[in-house]
């Protein structure tokens, strides 16, 4: 059978051009969207300047540049290569993920599906194109840990099991649609939270390919979310919180576990 053609959203990070690139490999890319960024509003504006959200904004700003200090995250993805995609000839750039430009993308290009990586939330009638639907990679296990930084929240709530990513189909919820698969990473004593994500994503990329392969052969996937689950916002997570993983962490909250890479596919007879 031949490939599907699909159409890819992702964000411009190392990890989001590393499963855009695995995609590739598996499909017939036709186009790939990544939102810059630049999209404000009056009252978006007005809420960062809010003391409060502005000092939230700018604490998580200056964390996130000691984290990712040394181009680790790129060097985890692409060794001594400089992180870029195969298909650069595919990019297309908007504002937000969202805009008017990407819904005309799809209705011209008419993908078999849309795969998503990396992206603000996707709403309105974007959420109805794809023949096949829309899929997503979310970085925890759903709907147990779903939103933001569940890496994090799963270690900071010493359940280290249920690290991993999901494989799902958007609906309009949040990271709620039906589950494809799920995705857990080999776990070690010398682990942090960010090698524990950044493997969950790397085994994920073969994980996308696969499925998307499956589907162009006929196979089908979906099982629905019978639980609400937990939902983590980027707000949620405070300096408190940080310390008290930092002290998990040191007195050895990844020692002595025999975790290995698992992954769970869900069809949709279960």
């Amino acid at each position: 059978m031949p490939k599907l053609k699909v159409m890819i959203l992702c964000g411009r990070s190392p990890r989001h051009l590393y499963i855009a690139n695995k995609i590739c490999t598996a499909s017939n890319p036709v186009a790939i969207v990544q939102e810059t960024g630049s999209h404000w509003t009056l009252k978006k504006v007005i809420n960062l300047l809010k003391p409060a959200n502005l000092y939230k904004k700018i604490w998580r700003w200056i964390r996130d540049r000691k984290r990712y200090t040394g181009n680790k995250e790129a060097h985890f993805f692409f060794g001594d290569r400089e992180p870029s995609l195969d298909r650069t000839d595919l990019v297309r750039e908007v504002p937000h993920i969202n805009h008017p430009d990407v819904v005309k993308l799809a209705d011209e290009l008419q993908p078999d599906l849309i795969a998503v990586f990396g992206t603000s939330l996707i709403k309105g009638e974007l959420l109805t194109k794809g023949k096949l639907g829309m899929v997503n990679l979310h970085g925890g296990l759903s709907p147990h840990y779903r939103g933001a930084d569940c890496t994090f929240w799963a270690l900071y709530n010493q359940e280290p099991e249920q690290i991993g990513c999901t494989l799902h189909y958007i609906d309009p919820g949040i990271d709620s649609g039906k589950l494809i698969a799920y995705i857990s990473p080999k776990v070690k004593a010398t682990d942090d939270e960010l090698t524990l994500f950044w493997r969950a994503v790397y085994d994920s990329g073969d994980i996308y390919a696969e499925f998307i392969n499956r589907v162009a052969n006929g196979e089908q996937f979906g099982q629905t979310q019978t639980e609400k689950g937990s939902l983590y916002q980027v707000k949620d997570r405070e300096l408190k919180h940080e310390k008290q993983l930092d002290k998990l962490i040191h007195n050895g909250l990844l020692k002595n576990l025999n975790l290995s890479k698992r992954v769970t596919w869900f069809t949709d007879n279960q």
